[in-house]
């Protein structure tokens, strides 16, 4: 997937800083990760990318900071993506690569995690079904979209799916 960056030139003027292919920050076989792009609570316009840190690449954590956004791509392939049936050394790669990422998983149930953050999401192909408590359901498709509020929920795929999701981190109240 083609990734473009705009900034601006000494003179003000808009230009591309970067157009480039987004190379995924994680992949096996159930899975393929792309940080696309994060923002910081600090940020001011102009940004200058090159100059200041890598922003397609997972920092301190996969779920964006108070003020913090996040843009990524995940690829699903079907009954693949389980954390718990990853051996040590697998579990180990997705933590170095994805921190913090199954320390929101809960481990007696699998896939259902809640964080504190506000996530836009538009699935761009396949399907996907988003999982709430009490097991209540929706499928979603190409082109639909969703707003996750910080609910626990969990993604369970029966066939290859594409999203687009932007992640903005938020207090918890409770």
């Amino acid at each position: 997937m083609k990734r473009v960056v705009t900034g601006f030139d000494g003179k003000g003027t808009s230009i591309f800083i970067s157009q480039d292919e987004a190379k995924a920050t994680y992949e096996n076989e159930g899975l393929r990760w792309t940080e696309l792009w994060s923002s910081y609570p600090d940020d001011t316009l102009p940004i200058d990318p090159p100059s200041g840190p890598k922003r397609e690449t997972v920092n301190d954590s996969v779920f964006p900071s108070v003020g913090k956004s996040i843009f990524r791509v995940l690829e699903f392939s079907p009954n693949r993506f389980d954390p718990s049936t990853l051996n040590e050394q697998e579990m180990e790669e997705m933590n170095s690569a994805l921190p913090g990422l199954t320390s929101h998983v809960e481990a007696d149930n699998p896939g259902m995690h809640t964080t504190d953050s506000i996530d836009y999401g538009v699935i761009l192909s396949g399907k996907i079904t988003m999982e709430l408590d009490e097991g209540e359901v929706t499928e979603l498709g190409p082109g639909d979209v969703w707003i996750q509020n910080g609910t626990r929920h969990a993604w369970r795929v029966t066939e290859k799916c594409t999203m687009a999701v932007v992640l903005v981190g938020v207090d918890r109240k409770s």
